[in-house]
Parts: C-alpha cells; structure tokens; sequence
C-alpha cells in the first residue's frame, strides 16, 4: 500500500453562538487544513490540523500549509504499512512542526485501520470503553453569565467544567471561579484555565484567594521555567497545557514533579502515535490527563476520541471537541457529537469519519 497522491484541504469553521474568548485571544472564525493521503489501492485517509489562531501558540493556518508543501511531495511513492517508518521519512525532510505532521500521522493511522479492517484505537493499543466523557470549556465571561453557562451544561450530562480566565483584573476571576462554583458545586469537576495569560506572582495571588475552592489550575503561566517555579507552593493542583510541545516536554515536567496533570493536544504534540506516548509516561506515575485539540471539525474530532478511548477511566480527564461551537460537520453521515456530556468512539476501520469533499476547498494536489 503506498502512497499515490496527497491532496491538501481548507475547510472555515466560523464560530457560532458569538466568539470564543480567551485570556489572550478571541477568536470568531478558524481555518482549518485536511489532509486525504490516496493509495495505489485506491484507499484514502484523512487527517487534520486547525491551530486556534494565530498567537494561541505558534502554530498557525499558513505554516501548516507551507509545511505540508515541503512534506508532502518526498511522501509520493512510500509505503504506509509502518506508521514510524512514514514519520521517519517526514523527520528526514522537515525538522519541527508537528501539529503540521500531525495531520500526516493520523491520515496514515486511518489508512492503516482500513487496510486491517481495525478502528484506530486499536492500532493506538486497543479502547477500553465505547465512548468518553466530553468536558464544557466556559469562555472568559462575567460571573453570572459563566455560572449560568457552567450551569445549563452540568444538568445536560457534562462531568467536568472547564472555566477560563485570565487578561483582566484579578478579582474578577475570583469573582467568576466563585460563581461557578456556587452554581455547580461537586455534582462536576472544575478546571481553571488560565492560557499562560498570569505571573507567577498573579497566579499565587489567584491560588491563595480561592483556596477554598476545589479546582485544577491549568497553565497559569507562560513558560516551563516560571510553571517549575510554583512547584510545591500552591493549593491547588496545576495542570500543563501550552508547554507539552512534544514528549520529552511531558517527560521533563513528569520527572520534575511539576504538573499533576496535563492537558494534551493532540496536534501539538505531533499527531496520535506521538500523544500515545505521553498517555504511556502519565499511566506509568498515575497523573490524569486530557485527550483533545486546539480546534477542528470531525476527522481531528475522531482520532482525539479513539486515543481517549484508550486512556485508563480514572486518568481521562475528558475529550473538549469544538462541535458545539461550530455548524455542520466534515461528515454529515458520521458526525462526531457531544451526547449528554459524552461522545460516542467513531465505529468502523480506520477513523470511522470520511468528509466529502464537496464541503471542503482543494487548495493543493501533490503526486499523481
């Protein structure tokens, strides 16, 4: 089974329901970019990348098509039985840019399940559920308008609520974090979301002034070094996000002891295989983590599920997918949907999901 042709997509996702607000950005449409692999057997795989803007982190719409550019053509003619033998060959051609690759592993993944007749969890080390809990990211917001928010979502069957924060005065984040939690108390999980967006001295401040608060602290702070620096002097459990750029990131901050968590991006860290990994290294030290992405319609949707579904239930924090803040889906047929707080693993080989084409803009064709 080798590779005949790569075809590179552009889907827009306007944002519905007003913009997604966060510490430093808002954003009010994402482009996305689909990859379909198509092999000499006439097979086709799919996979995705949609950074959330451009400044979130430094991936962005452009440079994954400019990436896949460089990638794509030295793929023509390589065989995709081994998924580590297709990523080699794209590390040989191309340094860095994984969310860019990451489109390439999970098409590659998808094409493999459907030339073994398996779903992709099973090429990822076998599901052990039939779906996995979602969990409710609140935007930045006034306290009322996030409680009433976190609220509506808790009595809708969603078990953990993430709160965002950050970009404006601190009281009124202690305002908002004390809101939702008088509105939802334990019948769900809280975590707050920062997005890099405090210092550390802001963000001890924070912990100290909502101790009373059961909540897991997600990326207070910007970098690595300034999240080493809290080890050890908050109340609260911290969780990283933005900083887990690849494994070794993940392996540095496991063996430190400075995240109790984490939450993973699948793109970001470079594409399912590569986020299978960082599952393996939190199972071995017992920390719980989630399996999500940035953004994106349903093929990113499906191999974040699949990989979930592979977690240990206690460590799964959840699976964020953007369908409720996005209309129509990649595959109307094989939508992957939030069900009272909860999405169903795709059935089927590979991701279980296949756009049509129709619903998508063909921006480049390499190979035959």
């Amino acid at each position: 089974m080798k590779i005949e042709s790569i075809h590179v997509h552009q889907a827009l996702l306007p944002v519905v329901g007003g913009a997604y607000r966060m510490a430093q950005t808002t954003v009010e449409a994402l482009d996305s970019t689909l990859v379909e692999i198509v092999t000499d057997d006439g097979r086709r795989g799919w996979g995705e990348t949609c950074p959330l803007g451009p400044v979130y982190q430094p991936h962005h719409a452009l440079g994954a098509r400019a990436a896949l550019a460089q990638i794509a053509p030295a793929l023509v003619g390589t065989d995709v039985d081994s998924p580590r033998a297709v990523a080699r060959r794209v590390d040989a051609v191309l340094a860095g840019h994984g969310y860019a690759k990451a489109a390439i592993d999970t098409a590659v993944l998808d094409l493999l399940g459907q030339h073994l007749g398996v779903p992709v969890s099973t090429l990822l080390g076998g599901a052990l559920v039939d779906r996995v809990p979602s969990y409710y990211s609140v935007t930045v917001g006034d306290p009322e308008e996030s409680a009433r928010a976190a609220a509506t979502k808790v009595a809708g069957g969603y078990r953990r609520v993430q709160v965002k924060i950050g970009g404006r005065d601190l009281g009124r984040d202690v305002a908002t974090v004390t809101a939702v939690w008088d509105a939802v108390g334990h019948r769900a999980r809280l975590a707050v979301d920062a997005n890099r967006a405090m210092t550390a001295a802001h963000a001890l401040q924070f912990d100290r002034l909502t101790a009373a608060i059961p909540f897991s602290l997600e990326q207070p702070c910007n970098t690595v070094e300034e999240m080493e620096s809290l080890r050890g002097r908050l109340y609260h459990p911290v969780f990283l996000d933005e900083n887990t750029e690849d494994v070794g990131t993940v392996l540095r901050a496991i063996a430190g002891g400075t995240a109790d968590g984490f939450s993973f991006k699948v793109t970001r860290l470079g594409g399912p295989s590569q986020t299978a990994v960082a599952r393996d290294l939190c199972a071995l030290r017992s920390l719980p983590h989630t399996v999500d992405d940035a953004w994106g319609g349903d093929v990113i949707a499906a191999a974040c599920v699949h990989l979930a579904a592979t977690v240990d239930p206690r460590l799964l924090e959840g699976t964020w997918i953007a369908q409720e803040w996005i209309e129509g889906h990649h595959d109307p047929d094989h939508p992957v949907v939030v069900e009272d707080g909860h999405i169903a693993v795709p059935q089927g080989p590979g991701l279980g999901v296949c756009p049509d084409p129709d619903r998508l803009t063909r921006l480049a064709v390499y190979g035959a």
